[in-house]
């Protein structure tokens, strides 16, 4: 491990005076300091390490060559104190060295979706979309609706937010799945339970510098927008279509009266979602992640389950039952996203950073 650490902190000192040389393209500038900014914690850790090392050497030395009793006991405790800090401090740098997700620092790209069970679902969907809304609150990040399609009864059939903030990827990609609803809509006179499913995907938000759209494989269409039940004040060509001719992806912004807005957003959207298949064919083990993640909107497909009549919410990927429906919905997403952090670093750890 300590090998490693050196490897670490040298390639930290060497992008340091690099960054330093006043010769690097924006480009590289760009990517060196995200470089940069990931090993900081670490190297400073490691440094914290070999000074606790040191200390605990000094202390020791001085319990061997003390003959005052006072010294002595003293130097008995600060090797104690010194040995559980340098002990904390290596667990923390277990963990430090495990392979970092390049995206936990990116803004992120959340779609919402209703799945199986009709306005019901529509509902739930714009349910997630609040609780998302006041978690990224709360972390003082910002949201943006980039598209959405809405019901007449105040749900969303769809709905693609921008957030931007500190680590937001690292706190959401746990959400991407099929979630759940059970509970008795208010239009359910026999008081009868509706199970409902809505789809989550996450995605990181795709740099220029990683994603480089050719203008040629692009159609784009402009139309007119349309509102709920077909009726809109909009009489110009304002929504737009644009088709990825390569990868066949389709993304549609219309929310916007301005077209020039539309297409930005909608060119936003494509480029995170081209990011997120690129990562993915990477390797054979995440090829069929995206579809994991987004999914039919099928009941079976599940990650989580809100259980309204009995307050619950379940993770089944952990296990994890919470019963604190109202607080999660209304934006304590920590309380899932802590433990299923937790879970993953240590299943990491046990495989040695396999995962």
């Amino acid at each position: 491990m300590f090998k490693k650490l050196e490897q670490v902190e040298q390639k930290f000192e060497d992008i340091t005076e690099r960054l330093s040389s006043g010769t690097l393209t924006p480009r590289e500038l760009h990517l060196l300091g995200k470089e940069q900014a990931a090993l900081r914690e670490t190297v400073a850790t490691y440094r914290e390490y070999t000074r606790t090392q040191t200390e605990l050497e000094q202390s020791r030395s001085l319990l061997a060559t003390e003959a005052d009793d006072d010294m002595r006991s003293l130097a008995r405790e600060e090797i104690r104190q010194l040995e559980e800090k340098l002990e904390q401090i290596s667990e923390k740098l277990k963990v430090l060295l495990l392979p970092k997700d390049p995206n936990d620092e990116k803004n992120t790209i959340l779609e919402i979706r209703a799945g199986t069970g009709g306005e019901e679902a529509s509902l739930f969907a714009a349910d997630l979309f609040r609780m998302y809304s006041r978690y990224a609150e709360q972390k003082n990040w910002k949201v943006e609706i980039l598209s959405s399609s809405s019901t007449g009864k105040g749900g969303f059939k769809e709905i693609i937010t921008m957030i931007r903030g500190d680590r937001v990827y690292s706190r959401l990609k746990f959400e991407s799945g099929i979630h759940r609803v059970q509970r008795v809509p208010e239009t359910e006179a026999s008081g009868r339970i509706h199970t409902s499913a809505v789809s989550v995907a996450v995605l990181p938000e795709a740099d220029e510098v990683e994603i480089d759209i050719n203008p040629t494989d692009l159609k784009i269409d402009v139309m007119r927008a349309g509102g709920a039940g077909g009726q809109h004040v909009n009489t110009t060509d304002s929504a737009v279509r644009i088709t990825h001719l390569p990868s066949g992806l389709v993304v549609i912004c219309q929310d916007e009266r301005s077209q020039h807005k539309n297409k930005a957003r909608a060119m936003k959207i494509l480029g995170s979602r081209l990011l997120d298949m690129k990562q993915k064919e990477q390797t054979s083990k995440e090829a069929a992640e995206r579809r994991n993640q987004v999914g039919s909107g099928d009941r079976s497909e599940k990650i989580r389950t809100y259980n309204f009549p009995q307050s619950r919410v379940t993770d089944h990927r952990i296990g994890l039952t919470i019963h604190q429906l109202s607080e999660i919905l209304g934006g304590a997403v920590d309380m899932l996203v802590e433990p299923l952090s937790a879970h993953y670093q240590a299943e990491a750890l046990r495989t040695g950073g396999e995962e």
